[in-house]
């Protein structure tokens, strides 16, 4: 039974066999298969053990798993078999299941308008305000990250895959126990990936042995570290790691009397991408805790190939097409012929059928988005978002012409197969944080196949009464599919990873320093240019702005240094930036009140301009890029 208080993703998730799951890249992320339980995150309000008493009081009722985070969210971990239930709980307002996240990195000095030997430089370090990285780990050995007698500036170090904490005086004795071997027989964490290492020595590295000139931004901040958990070795972290981690982190800063920075360089592709999700939200709840400023960086899907917009024609409230207000995604054409050679026309609900493409008009009905899925793809979904005001027909053509029509009347689960792929189409309906409507396909490889059948894959829209005609499709994170599957035609706007879609966080896109010109794969905001500078709240305008992303010299995991580029690299660049203007403000006196928007405010109006960028704010670097000097008041 579908429930509107369950995310579309979990409803398909809990409507779709274990084997179909088995099969999926996203339907079982949350899912723990030894014992048949889910994690799901929640909002709610009131007393939530008082809601759950009667589950709690069953049988089943053992194995749930209460935790409750802050501002009215939580996490519940409980058996599939009660999770139905929930949507009689009153104080459950919302629930939603766990997404992957994914690191945003592609493989001299990192701060504009801050460099040793600079006035800036000089009289700020980050000193009293708390640096928080919540990522893969850290080398905590490393001297970047040890004062200058060699002891830690590691305060607590959370390590979520052993679930230990370790705080300062554990870290120091690790540190003076002669050797790496010897440490880690008393701190054991590790960073296995060494992408928290080049994070946290970008924002607070003090140069160790390379000295100023490889130091970070924040040279002097006390780190906090957060590593992030996976449920299996091989597997990514989840939303709901995260969501611990930044519970974890405000509350220790809140407990230590302390300004906190948090650095977030990770995100996902899946959602509205327009701060509606239970995480969006949650993040722009924790900003507002303590004296906080949060930092996101905009991803890399920029040039991934993983994004459509545009808009169909629009009919209007009486249902007729005006002429050229299609949007073509593809190749240019309207209608469909059927492989016998008579025109389809328009394509009904659940119909199935072959036809063929090559032949097309131009009357601009139907809008065409070709999708190019790679060999050998063992899995694949497709986010289709809409608004709920626009009805058209959806069909779904594969490479050899085999068809079906997607039934757009009716909400749930509908399940098709074309060839050697199994399609699982979700049509779900407005929640109440959203007011768009997504269509979800997930694409499995059919019974006795191993692989998704490869080629171009076309969806057609055809409208049938559109106010807007806007849509826009998402596939997953370009690390998690082949180069060759992407779309056809893309559209390199709002490509910014969730969360740093969320209002209240710093959202840090990339630029090359060398050049001092935009880097194309950093996630790009709004695709209608015009709205941007037309709103009348400026939350609305993401990335906030751009920092070097581009062979960003970093320390290595095992010591030494190294360039690394992505938006994960440019975003620890303005963390450590964000931990200058609050020491300047709140430890020194200046301004006690310099934390949260206000950051963002100053950090904003001091921003230099980047070369080929002619009007500001923009979709790709927003308000500019990082001046430290400038962003400082007076």
């Amino acid at each position: 039974m579908d429930s509107q208080k369950f995310e579309n993703l979990l409803n398909l998730a809990l409507d779709t066999p274990q084997a179909e799951r088995d099969r999926s890249m996203e339907l079982n992320t949350g899912y723990d298969k030894v014992d048949n339980t889910w994690e799901l995150i929640i909002k709610y309000h009131g007393d939530l053990r008082e809601g759950l008493s009667t589950l709690l009081a069953l049988p089943q009722g053992e194995m749930i798993r209460i935790e409750e985070l802050i501002a009215g969210y939580g996490i519940l971990t409980m058996p599939e078999s009660l999770i139905e239930s929930l949507a009689a709980v009153e104080q459950i307002e919302y629930i939603e299941k766990p997404k992957r996240l994914f690191f945003a990195d592609l493989a001299g000095s990192t701060a504009s308008c801050y460099a040793p030997g600079s006035r800036i430089f000089n009289e700020l370090s980050g000193k009293g305000v708390l640096v928080a990285v919540i990522d893969s780990g850290i080398s905590y050995w490393n001297e970047d990250f040890r004062k200058p007698d060699g002891t830690t500036r590691i305060l607590y170090l959370w390590d979520q895959v052993l679930d230990r904490e370790f705080d300062q005086e554990q870290i120091n004795e690790a540190l003076s126990a002669g050797s790496r071997t010897q440490a880690q027989q008393i701190v054991p964490s590790v960073d296995t990936t060494g992408h928290g290492t080049a994070v946290a020595g970008i924002a607070v590295g003090n140069g160790g042995t390379g000295g100023a000139a490889y130091a970070g931004i924040a040279r002097e901040s006390d780190l906090l570290i957060v590593r992030l958990g996976t449920p299996r070795a091989e597997s990514f972290p989840r939303t709901t790691e995260l969501m611990r981690a930044l519970t974890y982190t405000v509350n220790k800063a809140v407990e230590m009397k302390m300004p906190v920075a948090i650095n977030l360089s990770f995100g996902n592709t899946y959602g509205a991408h327009n701060g509606t999700s239970l995480l969006e939200r949650f993040l722009d709840n924790v900003s507002e805790i303590g004296r906080c400023v949060i930092c996101v960086g905009s991803g890399n899907e920029g040039a991934s190939g993983g994004h459509v917009g545009g808009s169909v024609a629009v009919t209007g409230r009486n249902g007729s097409v005006r002429s050229g207000n299609a949007t073509a995604v593809g190749t240019n054409g309207s209608s469909m012929m059927t492989g016998s050679g008579g025109r389809l026309g328009r394509t009904e609900n659940g119909v199935t059928g072959r036809v063929n493409l090559s032949d097309r008009d131009v009357s601009g009905n139907l809008t065409y988005v070709e999708l190019t899925v790679g060999e050998y793809e063992t899995g694949l979904n497709v986010q289709l978002w809409k608004e709920y005001s626009d009805r058209y027909r959806v069909t779904m053509v594969s490479p050899q012409g085999e068809y079906f029509g997607v039934n757009t009347d009716r909400s749930g689960r509908q399940t098709y197969r074309l060839g050697q792929t199994q399609i699982l189409v979700y049509n779900g309906e407005p929640a109440p944080y959203l007011t768009s409507q997504e269509i979800y396909f997930d694409l499995l490889p059919a019974t006795g196949s191993r692989y998704l059948g490869s080629g171009v894959w076309t969806f057609l829209l055809e409208p049938v009464e559109t106010i807007t005609g806007n849509y826009t499709f998402y596939l997953p994170s370009g690390t998690a599919r082949s180069e060759k599957t992407r779309f056809v035609r893309t559209t390199p706007d709002v490509t910014l990873t969730i969360p740093s879609t969320a209002s209240k966080v710093i959202t840090v896109g990339a630029y090359d320093p060398v050049y001092e010109a935009y880097a194309d794969f950093s996630g790009r905001g709004y695709l209608y240019q015009e709205q941007v500078n037309s709103r009348t709240s400026d939350s609305f305008v993401k990335p906030d702005l751009v920092a070097p992303g581009v062979n960003v010299i970093a320390p290595n995991r095992d010591g030494g240094y190294g360039p690394v580029t992505g938006t994960s690299f440019a975003t620890p660049v303005v963390t450590g930036a964000a931990a200058l203007l609050m020491q300047w403000g709140i430890v020194m006196g200046n301004d006690p009140y310099l934390y949260g928007e206000k950051v963002k405010a100053y950090l904003r109006r001091g921003a230099k301009p980047i070369r080929g960028e002619t009007e500001y704010p923009n979709a790709r670097v927003g308000y500019g890029a990082l001046c430290v000097e400038n962003s400082l008041p007076g």
